[in-house]
């Protein structure tokens, strides 16, 4: 008889007696005992977090969870409206909204910083030269005709409270590390090459954040729809009591209006 092939896994494993995961026994050492935050980033890294590090993270998390009537919340309420036999299906349409405008950002915004400091000659050790550093990153975006990922809000144009917040926390737990210098460095100086001053947002900051973390660049996104999750839960939760989803709904379908057709042609012009 052939021999099975075996799968060697340090995540969740079982006998017919207990459970595992990472290394613990999860029935007596985790429930009970490891707080849902820690025990996600304990996932991801397969190292045990400080509680530094965990307060930090859930405080991104939290940062992430849910800002309101966004496109993720009106999905996952309008898809429950039509499947409410699918919850799953309803979160699943919420989180797949999650790219480049909305909870993408935090991804695009750790990988621009990452990059930024894997290219840098050195590590600067003061403001000054972070600020050289965010300058002369702010210019060649610009030069190139590119947005600097995190920069901007459209409704917290005059500051995002959850970016100084976090960056609090960040250093009152010593996690204050140069992904959050440059960010930070970046909201000093990017006036002087945009000629105006735009605020560096909550998805932005919650990126930076979690690099500092050391946390894997490929599952930042991955991060942000954990919190996000929470959030469209909130959203089902408030539908159930106070629905919308039927107003959404009908605002558009007995608003709309007959035009004539208006072809595309194939430089997407009209």
């Amino acid at each position: 008889m052939a021999e099975q092939p075996t799968y060697p896994t340090a995540l969740g494993a079982s006998s017919p007696t207990t459970i595992t995961l990472l290394g613990q026994d999860l029935a007596t050492d985790v429930m009970g005992n490891v707080g849902f935050g820690e025990l996600a980033f304990w996932l991801a890294t397969q190292e045990r977090p400080s509680k530094g590090q965990v307060r930090v993270f859930e405080a991104v998390l939290a940062a992430l969870a849910d800002h309101g009537f966004t496109p993720t919340a009106i999905v996952t309420r309008l898809t429950y409206l039509s499947a409410p036999d699918s919850v799953q299906g309803a979160l699943a349409a919420g989180l797949l909204g999650g790219g480049s405008r909305f909870l993408g950002v935090t991804e695009d915004t750790g990988r621009f910083l990452h990059d930024v400091l894997a290219d840098a000659q050195d590590v600067p050790s003061d403001d000054a030269g972070w600020d050289a550093l965010a300058l002369e990153t702010v210019t060649a975006q610009r030069a190139a005709k590119r947005f600097v990922p995190g920069l901007g809000h459209h409704v917290h144009k005059d500051g995002d409270p959850r970016t100084p917040r976090l960056m609090q926390i960040a250093r009152e737990e010593g996690q204050f590390g140069p992904h959050l210098a440059l960010f930070e460095a970046i909201g000093r100086v990017h006036p002087q090459v945009l000629g105006r001053t735009l605020p560096l947002n909550g998805a932005g900051v919650c990126g930076a954040a979690l690099a500092d973390l050391g946390l894997p660049l490929p599952l930042l996104r991955g991060f942000a729809l954990l919190a996000r999750t929470a959030g469209l839960i909130g959203q089902l939760a408030e539908e159930l009591r106070h629905p919308v989803g039927n107003d959404i709904f009908l605002s558009v379908d007995l608003n709309n209006r007959s035009v004539a057709p208006d072809p595309w042609t194939s430089d997407g012009a009209r």
